[in-house]
């Protein structure tokens, strides 16, 4: 079985938000709409403060509560724990978005709407309708990139490995903070990372199994 899953270096993290404008560039996704957001902030007291990263996006959890609650079975997880979102079947009750403890579902209402208001749609935007049109009235989330994880792998590719079967936020990062894999490959480079830095995912005491994990 594949379970993919990744890994998220906080100490290479730099808060340069690649992997936000990169997600939001692959998903032609509209205003106000992030599924890779990076929080900032600091800790410790002067002289000694430091910024912290701590990027967040879905965590595809194995034990997901957006699941449970969804009452149309539009949200699902497939057998490699990807969880995604069937919006033919949602009917936009919004019960995942409250659901969710990592908070990384978005209430989709402005399918018209244009990123510069009363200058009518860019060339980008029209290509977006065109290639990913989303729809009104639905909840949208992270995909960890599923249509390049199908794609690359129908073109035997490995996805982690080549860029082309890798999401787009991975691909981006400028330092590497970000790694793709498959968690139930022991051998793989994500479960050799959690097992040598003591990989924890966020929020452990959800008992929601995230696929998600951090490294300091």
């Amino acid at each position: 079985m594949t379970r993919w899953g990744m890994v998220i270096d906080k100490k290479k993290c730099v808060g340069c938000w690649s992997c936000m404008v990169a997600c939001k560039q692959e998903h032609f996704l509209p205003r106000n709409v992030l599924w890779n957001r990076v929080l900032i902030t600091e800790c410790r007291e002067y002289p000694a403060v430091s910024k912290v990263m701590y990027p967040v996006m879905c965590n595809h959890c194995k034990d997901a509560a957006c699941i449970e609650v969804c009452p149309t079975g539009a949200s699902y997880r497939r057998e490699d724990g990807i969880v995604l979102i069937d919006h033919d079947r949602c009917t936009g009750c919004r019960a995942c978005v409250v659901a969710c403890p990592y908070q990384q579902r978005t209430y989709y209402d402005e399918k018209n709407s244009e990123h510069f208001e009363g200058q009518g749609l860019t060339v980008y935007e029209l290509k977006g309708r065109e290639l990913n049109p989303l729809q009104k009235g639905t909840v949208l989330k992270c995909t960890f990139c599923a249509e390049r994880v199908d794609g690359g792998l129908e073109q035997g590719l490995k996805p982690g490995a080549d860029r082309e079967a890798t999401p787009a936020c991975v691909i981006a990062c400028p330092t590497e903070a970000r790694i793709f894999g498959d968690l139930d490959d022991p051998q793989s480079g994500v479960s050799n990372l959690i097992r040598a830095r003591s990989g924890i995912p966020l929020h452990e005491e959800f008992d929601t199994e995230p696929s998600v994990y951090y490294v300091d």
